[in-house]
C-alpha cells in the first residue's frame, strides 16, 4: 500500500485507459483524508474535469445542500470520489474497462482513509462496490456491511436533477444515513 503522495503521482499521471487521452484534469477525491464516511459517484462530469474536483456542478451543489441537513460536509466530516478519476466523454457511464482501470485507485483510497460507512451516489457505483447486480430503484437506502463497513446507495444526484419526485426518497435515505453514523461512528459529529 502506498501513501498518498505516491498514489495521487499515479493517478495524476495515469494513462491506462483511454480517458486519460481526453480529460482537462484527473479528479482524484476532497475532503478530510481520516473521514470516517466516503462518498462515491461513478466519474467526473464535466464541471469536474474542468476544476478537477468531485460534484462541484449542479449535482454536486444539491449534494452538499442536502447532506448540510444532515451535519454532513465535505470540508469537515466525509470524504467525496469516484470510481473512475477521468470524465467519459459527454458523461456516459464509464465503461467496465475504464472501471477495470481505476478500480485500483480507489481501493488505495478506501485502504488510506479506512472508512467505517461508504455512500454510493447512484447505480453504477453501487454494482461495482455493494453487488454487481444492485437495483437502486428497489434497493436504496439499505446497508450491507463488508470489509468493516457499512455500504449503502442513494440515487446520484444528477438523477434527483431529472427526477424530483426521488427526492423524499433519498431524504429518508439521508436520515438512515445519518442514524448509522450517530450508531457506528458517532465522533463524526463530534
Amino acid at each position: 500500500m502506498s501513501n498518498w503522495a505516491e498514489l495521487e503521482r499515479r493517478c495524476f499521471s495515469c494513462q491506462k485507459c483511454a480517458l486519460a487521452d481526453t480529460r482537462t484534469n484527473v479528479v482524484f477525491g476532497k475532503g478530510p483524508r481520516d473521514a470516517r464516511v466516503m462518498f462515491i459517484g461513478e466519474g467526473p462530469g464535466e464541471n469536474e474535469d474542468l476544476q478537477g474536483e468531485p460534484f462541484v456542478g449542479r449535482g454536486g451543489q444539491l449534494l452538499d445542500e442536502m447532506l448540510s441537513l444532515v451535519g454532513l460536509s465535505r470540508e469537515k466530516n466525509f470524504y467525496i470520489t469516484n470510481i473512475v478519476k477521468c470524465r467519459p466523454p459527454k458523461n456516459r457511464d464509464p465503461l467496465n474497462t475504464e472501471q477495470d482501470a481505476c478500480i485500483g485507485y480507489l481501493e488505495e483510497q478506501l485502504d488510506l482513509i479506512r472508512p467505517k460507512i461508504v455512500v454510493c451516489l447512484g447505480r453504477i457505483a453501487a454494482m461495482r462496490l455493494i453487488k454487481p447486480d444492485y437495483r437502486i430503484t428497489k434497493e436504496h437506502g439499505h446497508w450491507v456491511e463488508k470489509d468493516g463497513a457499512f455500504y449503502t446507495a442513494i440515487y446520484h444526484p444528477a438523477a434527483l436533477l431529472r427526477d424530483p419526485t426521488k427526492k423524499p426518497d433519498t431524504f429518508a435515505d439521508l436520515r438512515s444515513i445519518r442514524a448509522k453514523i450517530r450508531e457506528i461512528c458517532p465522533e463524526v459529529y463530534g
